[in-house]
């Protein structure tokens, strides 16, 4: 499954576990790195600034890791509320998300 292949119909297969992790495991060095580029940036930048991105890269590593067990556990691709699918499109935007557009429509 390619992030280049054809958009023209809407893809209803699941990722496969290996998709899945090598999805997850960007988005977790990228907020690894973002982590340290934040604790390497010294006194002179802002704190609250600084602080929001910390708690913000934060918030989003746990959801990666709460997603790296639901692969584990095989109930990733799967919306933690309705419990249908979560489109393939959607995974490859968002690795980590845990809910389908309808159901995160109603959580917020």
């Amino acid at each position: 499954m390619s992030l280049d292949s054809p958009q023209t119909a809407t893809r209803h297969e699941r990722l496969t576990a290996h998709e899945a992790l090598q999805r997850l495991e960007h988005e977790r060095a990228s907020r690894l790195t973002q982590l340290r580029a934040i604790g390497e940036a010294g006194p002179d930048a802002e704190e609250q600034v600084m602080a929001a991105q910390k708690a913000t890269i934060g918030r989003v590593l746990k959801e990666v890791e709460a997603a790296v067990a639901r692969v584990g556990d095989g109930s990733y691709g799967l919306c933690g509320n309705c419990s249908k699918p979560i489109p393939v499109e959607r995974l490859e935007i968002l690795p980590h998300t845990r809910f389908c557009v309808p159901c995160q429509r109603d959580t917020v």
